[in-house]
């Protein structure tokens, strides 16, 4: 890695406040292009790269089976590494700035249905103790407050406040956001901490939700446990805490929900993102209109 990658990924880290995992996707991308580059034109100076070169390694990497998706990715990255170096002068003009993405099918997400979210919630039997309230509580406040996989996982017992009925929690960024918490599931918090009290061994203390040994919990633990539960009630392919936060989105959204108050509760930082979950809505305000409306009949 050279002088400007290094910068690079210092400033994705402490200025963009990215995840590591997140920045090292983005540095892994870049490092990709710079091996092609060297390969087909002997050049190392990724600054005085040219758009046909570019263009070169996305041809090889259609060619070669990888997904419009993938290229599309690996590419974003690289338009960020030259905005980086515009940023600081080592360029004048990026090489990708008049770049078009590729095409890419959009992903259909479908939520569950109110349905399957009750027979989830109040028809299936969960295990006795800790574990049973725990998994219980971990399904509804995925579906009552959207929050993401890994705002759950890292949730601090400090950030739990039930006299307010509110969740502090850490986004994307490190953005911190307060989100208030049904009373239904206030309650439900209360039996979790009488069960966890009652643990045996508590390794990390200051997490709130934790595995039956006392540890934090992990994202492929969270995501085995919203899948096993739901495949008890639903035939969809996709049954994921992805799919509850859209659900969550979507339900409000039928529901009458403000688009902009579905956008601060699930952290957007611009409507765009939110107005992904509108898809959904219109399907069912287009049956509810249907329905209702009088030329319907005729």
């Amino acid at each position: 890695m050279d002088n400007h990658q290094q910068a690079f990924q210092d400033y994705l880290l402490l200025e963009k406040k990215y995840s590591v995992h997140t920045v090292n996707g983005y540095c892994a991308d870049v490092s990709v292009f710079e091996a092609f580059v060297r390969q087909e034109f002997d050049q190392d100076a990724l600054a005085e790269v040219h758009y046909s070169q570019i263009r070169s390694w996305i041809v090889q990497m259609v060619e070669s089976g990888l997904s419009n998706v993938s290229v599309n990715r690996r590419v974003a990255s690289l338009k960020s590494y030259y905005k980086f170096l515009l940023k600081i002068g080592q360029i004048q003009t990026s090489p990708l700035l008049k770049h078009q993405a590729l095409k890419s099918p959009k992903k259909l997400q479908i939520p569950f249905s109110e349905k399957e979210i009750d027979l989830v919630l109040n028809n299936i039997q969960y295990p006795e103790g800790f574990e049973g309230v725990r998994d219980k509580l971990i399904i509804d406040l995925f579906y009552t407050t959207g929050i993401r996989r890994s705002e759950l996982i890292h949730l601090k017992t400090s950030g739990v406040d039930l006299v307010g009925c509110t969740i502090k929690v850490l986004g994307k960024r490190n953005k911190e956001r307060i989100i208030p918490i049904l009373p239904v599931v206030v309650d439900q918090f209360k039996k979790y901490l009488l069960e966890r009290a009652n643990l045996e061994v508590v390794k990390d203390s200051s997490c709130f939700f934790l595995s039956k040994s006392g540890v934090k919990l992990n994202d492929s633990f969270v995501y085995r446990l919203i899948n096993h539960y739901f495949s008890n009630v639903s035939e969809k392919a996709k049954k994921s805490p992805h799919i509850l936060r859209h659900t969550f989105a979507t339900h409000m959204l039928n529901h009458g929900a403000d688009i902009n108050s579905v956008k601060e509760l699930l952290g957007h930082s611009s409507l765009a993102s939110t107005q992904v979950y509108t898809h959904s809505s219109l399907a069912e305000l287009k049956k509810v209109y249907g329905n209702a409306h009088p030329r319907n009949r005729e």
